[in-house]
Order: structure tokens, then C-alpha cells, then sequence
């Protein structure tokens, strides 16, 4: 059966601020790439590779591409590709191997995870996602604790439902956990985006705001603790990944192993330095914060072109973080059926408070 788009399928933001937002000293911002095709999720090999997701709201001609030498080509074969049209969320293991979430929205595929190997060109490894993705599950992003060789995803699903997926990379096995829990639930708060709500048609022909649910993750540099929270959401929340792990706990044992970390502005994805800066884009402000090891939300960087910041990552030496926008507001699914977010759509790049790792 084909795979749709749930309706809480979307990001969000909040005009009125429910934490409070110091300003610090801004780093600049420099320009990487300006992109004809929209990007969604962005990943580096260990080589400096630049991978990334072609977001699919906007139907781009293939789903990952690579970016060199101020160009995109497709990493994929064009033809047999292992993955469907949408992928969005990926990420680069220490080897090479881009792990590939493919959330098989509008195919008849089921989900998984593909694991291509970058240095030989070669499918490495898929794994079936089909028994842990109910109706209106969107598999969306990553983390992956190399020590353990667990991947850890996100799934908004349809809101309520909304859920994370612990996934065995080398037995090729995966566990549904924490479905429903408030910590990955949306938050009832009306979303605008630049002054206009987020509005999805129905095929009724009638007008949602959507919510969404768990979207942003990150992982501390010790693979100890799993950072997590709702995109319509304004709490971060983490549990050790150690208890995600272990599969004797009961449901209920697993929840009461929650923490709430901090507040939050709604944003989507999420990066954490070595020193446990994590840092989030500010949707509703064109911006890019940082919550510090204190807890504290303080505002580093606001320009017009961050809009809709929709992931980070670090560079192949750590001491930089790379940011894409994609005007994900404007495009179909999230502006009532009408696409207006035209290109460019950027890459940038600036200094963290701290690199990947500590010295």
C-alpha cells in the first residue's frame, strides 16, 4: 500500500517565546554553497565528503546528492537505486558508511535504513524498518553510537504516536520505544513561520495547522546520553542510552528514565559539541541558538537568509559546524498546497563555541 504523508507531518514555530533568549557575541556566517535544489539533512564522511538529503517536499530529481566543486550530483545509482525518493534524514559513520533513512513516503516500499558505503561506491547493508513503522510513521532522523553500534531515529508520526526506533546496526534488528510518551508527543501551541501559519491542505480540500512530534536528536561525545524533542515542542528532554538498549525494562520503567534537559525555541535539527553546547535553529526568528551546558537558551547568530535551518553538522575536522536552510514553510506540503520557496538555498558554515571533541 503507498506510504502518505501524516498530518502532523511538518515543523513549527512559536512567536511568542516561552524561554528567555540571551544574546551573545555573534560568529559570522560564510556562505559554503547557494543551491539550486532544495537541501534537507547534511552529512560529512571522514574524507570531507559533502552528502546530503535532497528534501522531498519539493520533489527534487533524486534523493541524495553529493556536493563538490560548487556542484550536486547523485550519490545513488540513478537506476536499482537501494532507496526510494524520499529520504531525508543520513549520517556518516567514522568509516565511511552514510546511513540512509529512507521514510518511503508516496512509494509502496516500506521503510528502512540503507548503509552505503562511500569509499567503495556499494550497498553495505539494509535493514527493514516495516515491523517497528505503523500507519503514518515518517522516520526522519538519526544518531548513532559507533561504541555499540546502535542507531537511534526519530519518528513524529502522526502526533500522538510519535515514537523512537533503537536499531541493532549489526544484528539488523529494531525495537519501538517510548510510543506516545509526552517526551516525544507535540505540545498544543499554534505554529507561525515568519508571520504565517503553517497550513496543510487536505484532501478534503480543507486546512490543517499540523502538528509534529520527536524530531530533533543529538548524542553527547561520550554516546552516554540521547537528546531529544518535539519539533512542535518547547522542552528538550535526554535518557541514557544505556537504558534505550536494554531491552529488560518495561515501558514504564523506560519512561520513568526521562529527563526534561531544558527549554527550547521550536526548532528542527539539533547538533551537540563536545563541550554539551547543543545547537538548534530558531525558526521563528531566522536564527541559530545554542542551549549551553548550564541549560541556558542564548541566540548566536540571526540573518534573513537562516531560514528554516533544518539540520547541522560538524566538518571532517570538527571545528566547524555546517548549517543548511531550506525554506521548508514555503514549500507545498507546509503552505497549503502552493509551492513558493524558490532558490537559493544555502549551505553555510561558522566557528562553534567548542569543537566536536575536546582536546
Amino acid at each position: 500500500m503507498q506510504r502518505l504523508f501524516p498530518l502532523a507531518l511538518s515543523a513549527a514555530l512559536l512567536t511568542t517565546g516561552a524561554i528567555a533568549r540571551t544574546a551573545i557575541a555573534q560568529p559570522s556566517l560564510e556562505v559554503i554553497a547557494e543551491l539550486q535544489q532544495a537541501p534537507g539533512n547534511l552529512t560529512v564522511t571522514p574524507d570531507g565528503q559533502l552528502i546530503m538529503s535532497l528534501h522531498q517536499f519539493y520533489t527534487p530529481p533524486y534523493p541524495v546528492a553529493e556536493y563538490d566543486n560548487g556542484a550536486i550530483a547523485p550519490l545513488l545509482p540513478q537506476s536499482n537505486s537501494p532507496v526510494s525518493a524520499s529520504v531525508l534524514g543520513l549520517l556518516s559513520d567514522s568509516t565511511g558508511i552514510v546511513w540512509l533513512l529512507d521514510n518511503a513516503m508516496g512509494s509502496d516500499r516500506p521503510p528502512q535504513l540503507v548503509g552505503w558505503n562511500t569509499q567503495q561506491n556499494t550497498l553495505h547493508k539494509t535493514i527493514p524498518l516495516a515491523d517497528v513503522t505503523p500507519a503514518g510513521s515518517f522516520i526522519n532522523d538519526l544518531r548513532i553510537d559507533e561504541t555499540t553500534q546502535t542507531a537511534f531515529i526519530t519518528d513524529p508520526a502522526s502526533g500522538n504516536d510519535a515514537a523512537l526506533i533503537v536499531v541493532d546496526l549489526e544484528a539488523g534488528t529494531a525495537n519501538r520505544v517510548l510510543e506516545g510518551h509526552y517526551s516525544v508527543t507535540p505540545e498544543p501551541i499554534d505554529l507561525f513561520v515568519e508571520g504565517n501559519p503553517l497550513l496543510r491542505r487536505t484532501p478534503e480540500r480543507t486546512y490543517q495547522r499540523p502538528q509534529v512530534g520527536v524530531d530533533a536528536i543529538a548524542i553527547d561525545a561520550n554516546n552516554e546520553w540521547l537528546y531529544y524533542g518535539a519539533l512542535h515542542g518547547t522542552s528538550l528532554y535526554r535518557i541514557r542510552t544505556a537504558d534505550l538498549r536494554d531491552g529488560s525494562l518495561s515501558a514504564a520503567e523506560l519512561a520513568s528514565r526521562v529527563e526534561k534537559y531544558a527549554d527550547k525555541p521550536i526548532c528542527d535539527g539539533i547538533l551537540m559539541d563536545g563541550a554539551g553546547n547543543i545547537y538548534l535553529g530558531e525558526l521563528a526568528a531566522n536564527a541559530i541558538g545554542v542551549i549551553t551546558p548550564e541549560r541556558e537558551y542564548r541566540r548566536l547568530i540571526e540573518d534573513p537568509r537562516l531560514s528554516w535551518v533544518d539540520d547541522f553538522e560538524f566538518s571532517a575536522d570538527g571545528q566547524t559546524i555546517y548549517a543548511v536552510t531550506n525554506r521548508l514553510h514555503l514549500s507545498a506540503p507546509l503552505n497549503a498546497g502552493v509551492e513558493a520557496g524558490t532558490p537559493p538555498f544555502y549551505i553555510f558554515a561558522f566557528e562553534p563555541l567548542a569543537p566536536r571533541t575536546q582536546p
